[in-house]
């Protein structure tokens, strides 16, 4: 596709720049080097805006002023394998048992076998070898201890059990395991026990509750932990999505027939993040309210993202917020109505590409809040500005019906701007909720392929195992190795739970 611009095309290069500049110090430019200028100019801020177009943009609407790309097909290799294309190598094994394994005939310092001139010495990178194997899920060990009878007396000795066994049928890590594989992956108890029951491990689904249950209630106070810290937290993220509860006791005042799973995502002071998971009738902001009432009063309000439905926000009194709204709400209904409206959704979507653009850069230069905040005031603020100058007049000047599509976007833009633009005026502010959409993607999990809790306490089991091993994602730490170590120091945990987060419990135990 030919480039289309509203200039004919001039060949230039830097050296005819360098001498049409020059020669302007000692006559005026001439019409044909004036247009060389012109057409450098306009070629540099044509591609400066074309970098600031998003990908997601060019699908919507197309690409109609960018060339189509020249199509080279790299050579074959290691360095060059785009992302996503399924090789990893040995260091991103982090999980896997590492083994140790020295030359079958030389060591450091020895002569060498081939030249017999210098002496061998160990590199500093060892050779990588992985090798995977197959395992079940949960794996069973019978120990057959011996037992010896007496044939005069009849007494019956056996054999002592092996050190290290434990005294429990299931021990810590059979719990973490079916809690990461029914809260975390979304594996139902009977699916998970029909693939035991075809490895020769038989584990019904009522013995899986059964650990999970009593596992959640040695990990309640860490839990309790968390909620406290998460109402302590800079920015709060909140948002619920629908969900089924089969026995679900209700007042016999609440009208309410709905049942849900809101999430509240709490980013700290010290940038720590905190997923948490609330099932019931209660909706997404009166969650955050019962949140906020242990929030230190002396604390200043927080920030609240979330979307512009009026149940995400908290309404008692006392409780302050700054509230933000979602962005990407916005940019949603103008990508729905692109292909009717391409012109005026291209110029929407482009200005807050923009925005984007400017917050990528910020979080490249790895710049604090105060300085996102100046950066958005300086270069997103006109943007955003001249922005809502084109939406009020597309409706005052009646260029758009306002009851079509576009005009309805453009409405719910104008309605909620004030929230909507709360990053140019508050440091810290997000742009959008994605990341607690991402996070209520672990209960639509649950829902698919559970389909539903059975009665209010399984709910909140399930709400606390997704809420610790979602914070764990979110702060880089290994769910299945930290639900294990929680259970094998609940004595210590209910002592000083604090000491246990997601992000410190390895250096307690160090300690």
């Amino acid at each position: 596709m030919k480039k289309k611009t509203s200039r004919p095309r001039i060949d230039v290069n830097v050296e005819e720049l360098d001498r049409v500049i020059d020669g302007a110090q000692q006559a005026p430019l001439s019409e044909a080097d004036c247009n060389k200028l012109k057409t450098a100019l306009h070629a540099l801020v044509e591609s400066l805006e074309r970098r600031r177009s998003t990908e997601k943009t060019n699908a919507v609407v197309g690409d109609q002023d960018s060339p189509a790309p020249v199509e080279e097909e790299p050579a074959e290799t290691n360095e060059n394998k785009p992302a996503g294309h399924g090789r990893n190598g040995a260091n991103a094994y982090c999980g896997a048992e590492k083994v140790k394994v020295a030359h079958q005939s030389l060591h450091s310092g020895n002569r060498c076998p081939d030249c017999g001139r210098g002496n061998v010495y160990a590199q500093k990178e060892p050779k990588a070898l992985v090798r995977i194997v197959g395992q079940a899920p949960l794996a069973a060990t019978v120990y057959e201890l011996e037992r010896l009878r007496c044939n005069a007396c009849g007494q019956i000795f056996t054999a002592e059990e092996p050190e290290g066994i434990g005294p429990e049928k299931y021990d810590e890590t059979a719990a973490a395991m079916i809690a990461q594989l029914k809260y975390g992956s979304g594996v139902p108890f009977h699916r998970l026990e029909k693939m035991e029951d075809l490895m020769g491990i038989p584990l019904p689904a009522s013995t899986q509750w059964e650990v999970v249950e009593e596992a959640a209630a040695l990990m309640k106070p860490v839990h309790h932990e968390l909620i406290r810290q998460a109402a302590q937290g800079e920015v709060l993220h909140n948002d619920d999505t629908s969900m089924r509860v089969l026995r679900l006791a209700r007042e016999p005042s609440d009208e309410r027939t709905g049942v849900f799973t809101s999430n509240i995502l709490a980013i700290t002071a010290a940038r720590h993040k905190i997923a948490l998971y609330f099932t019931g009738s209660k909706h997404a902001g009166e969650n955050m309210t019962d949140i906020l009432k242990q929030r230190a009063k002396e604390s200043p309000p927080p920030i609240q993202m979330c979307d512009a439905l009026s149940r995400n926000t908290p309404k008692a009194s006392g409780v302050e917020i700054l509230l933000a709204n979602c962005m990407a709400h916005g940019r949603r209904q103008f990508v729905e109505i692109a292909p009717n409206f391409p012109t005026e959704c291209r110029h929407v979507l482009e200005s807050l590409g923009a925005v984007y653009y400017n917050d990528a850069t910020a979080r490249e230069q790895a710049l604090t809040a105060e300085d996102r905040l100046r950066l958005h005031q300086q270069q997103s603020g006109p943007v955003m500005e001249q922005l809502h100058t084109w939406l009020e007049a597309q409706l005052a000047e009646k260029k758009t019906e306002p009851n079509s599509g576009l005009g309805k976007a453009i409405t719910y833009l104008l309605r909620h701007w004030k929230g909507l633009t709360a990053f140019l005026r508050h440091a810290g502010a997000p742009l959008d909720n994605n990341i607690c959409e991402q996070a209520l993607k672990r209960a639509v999990l649950h829902r698919k392929n559970a389909l539903f809790y059975k009665t209010l306490n399984g709910a909140q089991v399930g709400d606390l195992f997704m809420s610790l091993i979602h914070t764990c994602r979110l702060c880089d730490a290994n769910s299945f190795d930290y639900m294990t170590e929680l259970q094998r120091h609940a004595g210590e945990l209910a002592a000083h739970p604090a000491e246990w987060m997601p992000w410190n419990y390895r250096d307690t135990l160090s300690r």
